[in-house]
């Protein structure tokens, strides 16, 4: 082969290398683009979360431009030295999506989960099939841990609660391992069943690592 043709082979060659690269960088950008289209703000709670005296601010917002509606959680925290509050976590993960691919086009059925600061614990109150969950997170070593959960629901099949339903509240305290589960009816004085065990998770899972369909987990 010629010096001419052998130039000619590695000019083609560099044309197409760059147009892969170039192509692989706008689909980055393009990605880079759709996670950012979390705009519409649909909860928003204050409250010192970090024990410095300052507020800080949780918010929940919708991409409205995808089709599932997903919902993105923000964590800020504010900062010894300034006013200003700087993003200590984001998720993606931890709310389902308003319309899950899985319905095609239905809504999830449940509400918009909401969120609570008190004494320095982030709480997360979510309906579930059947009753509700709630999931307390606490700020340690520079993330938010799950310390504890609780979950309420029934026996209730036919969409109403009448005096044969049966309660289950299960109360899991994730830094000792205990997990109690009692089983109810309403207006009893004394609970019908208490099933105790230990189950220790370590290490605790973190808010960023929390996704929603692990409520089947706890």
């Amino acid at each position: 082969m010629k010096i001419n043709e052998l130039k000619i082979m590695k000019n083609i060659y560099l044309y197409f290398v760059f147009i892969l690269i170039s192509a692989q960088m706008n689909l980055f950008a393009q990605n880079i683009q759709n996670k950012g289209n979390y705009t519409y703000q649909v909860r928003e709670e204050q409250g010192d979360l970090n024990n410095d005296g300052k507020t800080d601010k949780l918010t929940v917002k919708m991409d409205t431009t995808d089709e599932t509606r997903p919902f993105r959680l923000q964590v800020f925290l504010s900062q010894p030295n300034g006013k200003k509050l700087t993003l200590a976590v984001s998720s993606t993960k931890i709310i389902e999506p308003q319309y899950p691919i899985e319905k095609q086009g239905e809504p999830n059925g449940y509400q918009i989960p909401n969120f609570f600061i008190e004494k320095g614990i982030l709480s997360m109150w979510s309906e579930i099939k059947g009753g509700n969950i709630t999931y307390d997170f606490k700020y340690r070593k520079g993330n938010f841990e799950l310390i504890n959960v609780k979950k309420l629901t029934t026996n209730a099949t036919r969409g109403y609660i009448d005096e044969n339903t049966i309660f289950t509240e299960t109360n899991f305290n994730l830094i000792s391992g205990l997990r109690t589960e009692t089983d109810d009816k309403l207006g009893s004085k004394k609970a019908l069943s208490i099933r105790k065990k230990t189950v220790l998770i370590r290490p605790l899972p973190k808010i960023q690592d929390q996704k929603f369909s692990d409520k089947e987990l706890y």
